[in-house]
C-alpha cells in the first residue's frame, strides 16, 4: 500500500513539474557493523547522491558529519574508526546549476549474534517502526491538510493497532500542526510553517491494541524535518557610515557592509551577492564580502564632502529569482591640506603716518578650501621681503582668517616715504597630496609726513672725561638738528636728569660744561660711567630726546687707609704675636696697590713688619707684651708714593676663638679693660637698679593697709638672734625696752609716730628722738564687713646694735591681753568666712594638705582650715632651741607682771 501512494506522487510529481524538479531523493540506509574502521566504505556510487533520475549532475558533495567524507563519484566512507548502534547525519549535494540537495544517510549496526556458531539458538528480534524522518516545505502553499508520510509498526501483523502521536507540533505549541489518521498511520500537516521559526519538530509515535489498549510496540520518536525555502530577503546589519581621507590611493578600504539571511546557512538561499548602485567611479564593492574601497585617487573633500553611495544585496549568488534588498551607505571625506590658502588680491596697498608704532595699518585677506578651522584652513603670514629692520609684524585674525599688519617701530617718511613689502601666507598643517606651494603677494604702505621734533646727531653720545676738572670746562658738545630742514637754528637745549648735577647744558648751543666736581668715586657712578639726559626744543615747541655717557678717567685722589677701629693680636703665652693689615685705596691701578707699608717715626721699637703683599702687611710684636691697647704709628704710600702716617689701635688679648684668621677676645680680657667711662656706666646702672628697686618697694607698701597683730602680751614681739647656745646677757630682762606712759610715750590720741631719725648706742643707754608730737599712740579703724573696729595700741621702736649706727625698724603692735586679740580674730575669721570678693588672696581661707606624717603640729599653713581645738602638749616636744626663746618670752612676762 505504502508502495503505490509513493507511486502514485511521483507520477503526479512528473506530470505536473519538470524532471529536474520533480526528482525526489529517498534517504540512503546502510547496515554497518558496530565497530567501524577509517575507510571503511559505507556505500558505493549511492545512486541518490548521484542525482539518478534528476537529469542533474553533481559537482560538490558536503558532509554534515566531520567523521564521513564523500568522493567525487558519491561513495561515503569513514574518516576514523568509531564504535556506533545508530547514526544519522546528511550529505549536501550541488549540482551545475547551483542548488543544493540534501540527502539523509542513516547507518544501522549489524546483528552480530545471527552471525556466530550454528550451536548458538536463533532468537528472531522484533523489527522496529519504519518509516525513517520525514521532510516538509515551509510555507507550502494550500489546500491543506497534506499528507506528509505513513508510519506503521510491523506488530500489526498480530493485532488489531491503533496509532496516537504527541509532541511538539501535536499537542504542544505549535498545537495541532500535525494530525494522524490512527488507523492507517498517516501524518498530515494541516498549516504552512515557517523552518525560520520551527526548523524541526520531533514528536512521539505509538501504537495500541484495539482490544487491550496496550500498547504493542515501543514508541517512536518521529522526526519531520522542515525543508528551506527562499522566502526571506537579506537585510543590511551594522551601519553603512564610513570614512576616508580625500585623495587616498586607489584600493584603500573604506569599510565594510554587513548583510544576513534568515534562510538556512550555507545554501544558495542564503548567498548574498553585494552591488553598487552609483558612485562606481568612485569606489569598488567586493560582491560576496561587501568590503568597500576607494576606486581611484582623486576623491576630493572639496568637490563632494559626503558621498551617498546605493547598494544593493541579494541571495541565490545574485540569481534573477534571488530575493533582494537595497540601502544607502554614506561615505564621508575627510579634510587633508591639499590647499594652500589664496590672496584675493594681487597686490595691497596701505598707508601709515610715521613716528607711530604699534598700529594696524592693513588688513589682508586670503581663501582656502579646506575645512575651516582645522589647522589645514588656518592661516599663518609673515613678511618674507622688507622687514629686515623689524619694523613690521604680522598676526592672524582668529575669526576672518585674516592677515593683520602692525607696525612696531616708527618709520620716518624724510628716509623712507614708500614701504615695499611682500607678504607669505602658509597653513599650520603642511601641504598633502597636491604639487600646489605657499603664495606671496606685494605690498605697499605709504609713509605720511608730519612736523618731527628734533633729533640729536646720535641717540647716545659718549665722552671720555677726567674726575676732579675744574668748574666751567666744556667737555663736549651735543646737537640736535630738524629732521625737516636739517639745520639746527631756533633749537634750544635743556638738562633733563644729572643726578650729581655735575654738568651744564648751554641753552642755544648744546655745549656740556662741568658744574661740580666730577668724582668718579661717588655712588653715583658704575662701572665708571655717569650718565644725563638732555632734551632738544624747536621753534614749534617739538622735542627731541637724546644721552650723553660720561666714562670717567681715575685720578690720583684717594690716599690708602687702614679700615676698622682696632685690630685683635691674640696673645700666645712666650711666642710673639702677630696679627695682618690690610689698607684700602678707593683709586685704580696705577694710583692704588701695591701699597708700601713703614713703622712711623715715632714708634717705640716695639713692633716689627714682615710678609708684606700689595696691600697687606703682618705687624709682629718685637718684644713680648702683656694683654692691654696699644696705638701703633703706620705710614701706608700707593705706587705713587701718596700716602700718610696713620694711628693702628692693636688690642693684645688672650682670645676665646678665631675666624677666618681674626681674633676675638674673650670675657676676662675685654671686662678688664672698660677704662673709665665703661666703669661709670657699671655704676649709673647699680644706681638705676637699686632706684627701681625702692621704687617697687613704696608701690607695694602703699597698697591695702592690714592690720598687724602681735601674739606677745607687750614685750615688742620681736626675737633676736643669739649666738650662743643658752640665753646670754644681750637677752635678760634688761634688753628689753619697757616704755612708761606718763614719762615719754602716753600722749594724744592723735599724736602721729613720725620717723626715727639719728638712733644711736651711747655708754650702754639707748637715746631715742622722735618728731611731729610726744606721743606715740595711733588710733586705727579698720573694715571688716559692715562692722568697724577700733585698735588702739602702744608704739614700740626696738633698737639693735652694738657701737655702730643701726637702721630702724618699724612696727605698730598692739598691746592688748590675749583676749582682746582673741576677740579680735574671731571677728575676722568670720568675716572671711562669709565672702571672697573684693579681697586680697592672702585675706581668703585656703584647704592645705598635711604637710608631714606624724607631726603634732598638724599643718603650719598661715590660712589651714581650722580643726579641732589642739593642746599645748607639742611645746614640750620642741628642741634645745626653742628652750632659750621660752625663758626670755617666760621672763618678759614675768616683769611685766
Amino acid at each position: 500500500m505504502y508502495r503505490h501512494a509513493v507511486l502514485c506522487v511521483c507520477l503526479t510529481v512528473l506530470v505536473l513539474f519538470p524532471c529536474s524538479e520533480s526528482c525526489e531523493l529517498r534517504p540512503v540506509h546502510a547496515l554497518v557493523p558496530k565497530t567501524i574502521p577509517a575507510g571503511y566504505i559505507i556505500s558505493k556510487g549511492t545512486k541518490e547522491l548521484n542525482l539518478q533520475g534528476c537529469g542533474l549532475r553533481p559537482v560538490a558533495f558536503t558532509s554534515s558529519d566531520p567523521d564521513f567524507a564523500v568522493n567525487t563519484d558519491g561513495t561515503i566512507i569513514t574518516l576514523r574508526g568509531m564504535r556506533i548502534t545508530t547514526k544519522h547525519f546528511a550529505v549536501h549535494v550541488k549540482d551545475e546549476s547551483g542548488y543544493d540537495w540534501r540527502v539523509d544517510v542513516i547507518l544501522t549496526c549489524k546483528d552480530e549474534a545471527s552471525q556466530k556458531s550454528g550451536n548458538v539458538v536463533h532468537r528472531r528480534f522484533k523489527r522496529r517502526w519504519r518509516p525513517l524522518p520525514f521532510a516538509i516545505i515551509e510555507n507550502d502553499s494550500p489546500p491543506f491538510p497534506k499528507d506528509v508520510e505513513t508510519i506503521a509498526s510491523d506488530s500489526s501483523v498480530n493485532y488489531t493497532v491503533y496509532y496516537e502521536i504527541s509532541g511538539p507540533g501535536v499537542t504542544t505549541d505549535p498545537v495541532g500542526l500535525f494530525t494522524l489518521d490512527r488507523d492507517t498511520g498517516m501524518i498530515r500537516v494541516n498549516r504552512a510553517v515557517d523552518r525560520e521559526q520551527y526548523p524541526q519538530f520531533v514528536f512521539k509515535a505509538q501504537v495500541f491494541d484495539r482490544r487491550t489498549q496496550q500498547e504493542t510496540d515501543q514508541f517512536l520518536p518521529i522526526t519531520v524535518n522542515v525543508e528551506d525555502k527562499n522566502d526571506n530577503a537579506p537585510q543590511f546589519v551594522g551601519s553603512l557610515f564610513f570614512t576616508v581621507q580625500e585623495r587616498c590611493s586607489a584600493g584603500t578600504i573604506v569599510g565594510k557592509v554587513n548583510a544576513t539571511d534568515r534562510d538556512l546557512a550555507k545554501t544558495h538561499h542564503t548567498l548574498i551577492k553585494y552591488t553598487l548602485l552609483n558612485a562606481t567611479d568612485m569606489f569598488l564593492i567586493d560582491g560576496f564580502t561587501g568590503v568597500l574601497s576607494a576606486k581611484s585617487n582623486n576623491l576630493d573633500r572639496e568637490a563632494q564632502e559626503k558621498v551617498y553611495v546605493g547598494i544593493e544585496i541579494k541571495d541565490m549568488g545574485g540569481a534573477p529569482d534571488g530575493l533582494s534588498n537595497k540601502g544607502t551607505a554614506v561615505v564621508t571625506l575627510t579634510d587633508i591640506n591639499d590647499n594652500p590658502p589664496t590672496f584675493k588680491e594681487k597686490l595691497y596697498k596701505g598707508q601709515v603716518t610715521e613716528n607711530q608704532q604699534n598700529v594696524l595699518v592693513l588688513r589682508i585677506p586670503v581663501e582656502d578650501k579646506d575645512m575651516i578651522n582645522t589647522p589645514s584652513w588656518k592661516a599663518l603670514y609673515e613678511v618674507s621681503k622688507g622687514n629686515e629692520s623689524g619694523n613690521f609684524r604680522m598676526e592672524t585674525d582668529p575669526k576672518t582668517n585674516e592677515g593683520l599688519l602692525y607696525v612696531i617701530k616708527p618709520l620716518d617718511h624724510e628716509k623712507t616715504p614708500l614701504v615695499k613689502l611682500e607678504v607669505t601666507a602658509r597653513n599650520e598643517a603642511p601641504l598633502v597630496g597636491t604639487s600646489a606651494t605657499w603664495q606671496s603677494v606685494p605690498v605697499e604702505l605709504t609713509v605720511g609726513n608730519e612736523d618731527e621734533g628734533p633729533e640729536f646727531t646720535a641717540p647716545i653720545l659718549r665722552l671720555k672725561v677726567k674726575e676732579n676738572l675744574p668748574n666751567g670746562t666744556v667737555i663736549g658738545t651735543y646737537a640736535a638738528l630738524d629732521p625737516e630742514t636739517k639745520s639746527s637754528n631756533g633749537i634750544k637745549y635743556y638738562k633733563l636728569t644729572d643726578p650729581g648735577n655735575w654738568i651744564t647744558v648751554v641753552e642755544n648751543t648744546g655745549e656740556l660744561k662741568v658744574a661740580n666736581t666730577i668724582d668718579r668715586e661717588s655712588p653715583l657712578v658704575s662701572n665708571d660711567l655717569y650718565n644725563i639726559s638732555v632734551k632738544a626744543v624747536d621753534e614749534s615747541k617739538k622735542i627731541g630726546k637724546g644721552m650723553v655717557i660720561l666714562q670717567i678717567e681715575d685720578m690720583n685722589d684717594n690716599m690708602p687707609v687702614i679700615p676698622g677701629s682696632e685690630l685683635i693680636m691674640c696673645s700666645r703665652g712666650d711666642t710673639l704675636s702677630s696679627v695682618l693689615v690690610e689698607g684700602v685705596d678707593k683709586d685704580q691701578s696705577p694710583y692704588s696697590t701695591p701699597f708700601i707699608f713703614e713703622l712711623g717715626a715715632e714708634h717705640d721699637g716695639k713692633w716689627k713688619l714682615k710678609d708684606a703683599t700689595s696691600s697687606s702687611v703682618v705687624l709682629e710684636q718685637a718684644v713680648h707684651m702683656p694683654n692691654g691697647l696699644y696705638t701703633v704709628p703706620l705710614l701706608v704710600k700707593d705706587l705713587q708714593g701718596l700716602g700718610e702716617a696713620q694711628t693702628v689701635n692693636v688690642r693684645v688679648c688672650s682670645c676665646e676663638r678665631e675666624v677666618d684668621g681674626v681674633g676675638v677676645c674673650g670675657a676676662r680680657s675685654a671686662s678688664s679693660s672698660l677704662g673709665s667711662w665703661g666703669i661709670l656706666a657699671l655704676v649709673l646702672s647699680g644706681l638705676l637698679l637699686l632706684l627701681l628697686c625702692l621704687l617697687l618697694i613704696f608701690f607695694c607698701s602703699t597698697k591695702r593697709e592690714k592690720v598687724a597683730l602681735n601674739d606677745d602680751t607687750g614685750t615688742g614681739g620681736m626675737l633676736l638672734k643669739s649666738n650662743t647656745e643658752a640665753p646670754g646677757e644681750e637677752v635678760k630682762d634688761g634688753a628689753f625696752m619697757t616704755l612708761a606712759g606718763a614719762d615719754g610715750l602716753d600722749g594724744s590720741v592723735n599724736g602721729i609716730m613720725a620717723d626715727i631719725k639719728n638712733v644711736g648706742l651711747a655708754g650702754g643707754h639707748y637715746s631715742q628722738q622722735f618728731g611731729q608730737g610726744g606721743g606715740v599712740y595711733n588710733n586705727t579703724t579698720q573694715e571688716f564687713g559692715t562692722e568697724k573696729y577700733y585698735l588702739s595700741g602702744r608704739h614700740n621702736g626696738s633698737l639693735y646694735g652694738a657701737n655702730t649706727t643701726y637702721q630702724k625698724y618699724g612696727n605698730v603692735n598692739t598691746l592688748d591681753t590675749w583676749r582682746s586679740n582673741k576677740n579680735y580674730l574671731d571677728r575676722k575669721l568670720a568675716y572671711l568666712g562669709e565672702e571672697e570678693d573684693g579681697r586680697y588672696a592672702d585675706d581668703l581661707l585656703k584647704t592645705y594638705g598635711n604637710e608631714g606624717m606624724g607631726s603634732p603640729a598638724g599643718s603650719v599653713g598661715c590660712c589651714s582650715n581650722l580643726g579641732e581645738h589642739e593642746t599645748m602638749d607639742f611645746l614640750n616636744t620642741l628642741g634645745p632651741k626653742f628652750r632659750p626663746l621660752a625663758d626670755v618670752c617666760y621672763t618678759t612676762t614675768n616683769t611685766k607682771k
